[in-house]
């Protein structure tokens, strides 16, 4: 028997069908069609990252842009088989889901009005967020509210450890001005103050080097320094992230929004507004 729409027009069987293949996996038309676009999604990742060596894009550059339209052409159909089939064209149109798949295929059909394909290169990468359709990561997006909640409580901490990191910085590129000088390199503060950037965070690009015995003793004691400021944020985050998860579902605060209670808090912890 037919489905009802919204508006109480009776709704065709084959849309029914439709619906089932296309936004259903638990049948096997449904698990082949999500396997068949999986694999368009991946093959078009693939052209999108090797027509950009200019090498192969130059050499088969027309290959490329006959792949390219043709898997467009599958995507828009498909996508206006979603909306023929959803139970809601407009709510479909408008959902995350919705956006993610117009933006499969506008950027393709954008480049014939205002020219320059490969400027909508990333644009089309992002056809890779339609796996989390098809897979149905969407169903750990809740888990990603705690780590979101974990963010937020480890923001302020995050941001005075910064703050000292900016200073350490600081001192440490103004002493290497002096000690070293623009004959070694260091050529200015905001330069001395890069290299100290680079050291602290052990990237060590090797571009910039002290060449004294102070300023090398300076850096020494700058990397070791680095090892302990590497830690300090993922140790915040991580403790945060430990007690959101202990604390069961996550509690709000409807007065001022304070996300963090203890898993026995009767009373926010902050404005004192019973939870």
């Amino acid at each position: 028997m037919a489905d009802s729409q919204p508006d109480g027009q009776s709704r065709a069987p084959w849309r029914d069908k439709w619906y089932r293949v296309i936004f259903d996996n638990g049948t096997l038309a449904g698990r082949l069609f999500d396997g068949l676009l999986l694999t368009l999604i991946l093959l078009n990742l693939l052209l999108v990252a090797l027509e950009s060596v200019r090498s192969i894009g130059t050499a088969y550059g027309f290959y490329f842009d006959v792949a390219e339209w043709t898997i467009t052409v599958l995507f828009t159909i498909e996508y206006a088989a979603r909306l023929v089939s959803a139970p809601n064209a407009l709510q479909y149109a408008t959902s995350f889901f919705g956006f993610v798949d117009l933006l499969a295929i506008a950027p393709v059909y954008a480049s014939l009005v205002f020219g320059g394909a490969h400027s909508f290169t990333v644009v089309r990468s992002l056809r890779l967020l339609r796996v989390f359709r098809i897979l149905k990561l969407s169903e750990y997006l809740g888990e990603a509210a705690a780590l979101g909640v974990a963010l937020r409580e480890s923001a302020r901490k995050i941001i005075v450890f910064l703050f000292a990191v900016l200073a350490i910085v600081m001192i440490v590129g103004a002493l290497m001005y002096e000690i070293e000088g623009e004959a070694n390199g260091f050529t200015s503060i905001p330069t001395a103050m890069y290299w100290a950037i680079v050291t602290v965070t052990t990237v060590g690009y090797g571009d910039i080097s002290p060449k004294t015995v102070v300023g090398r003793i300076l850096a020494s004691i700058l990397m070791i320094v680095g090892f302990g400021i590497i830690a300090v944020p993922t140790g915040i985050v991580s403790f945060e992230l430990s007690r959101t998860s202990q604390g069961g579902p996550i509690r709000h605060c409807p007065v001022c929004k304070l996300q963090r209670h203890d898993p026995d808090a009767i009373f926010c912890k902050r404005c004192g507004t019973r939870l």
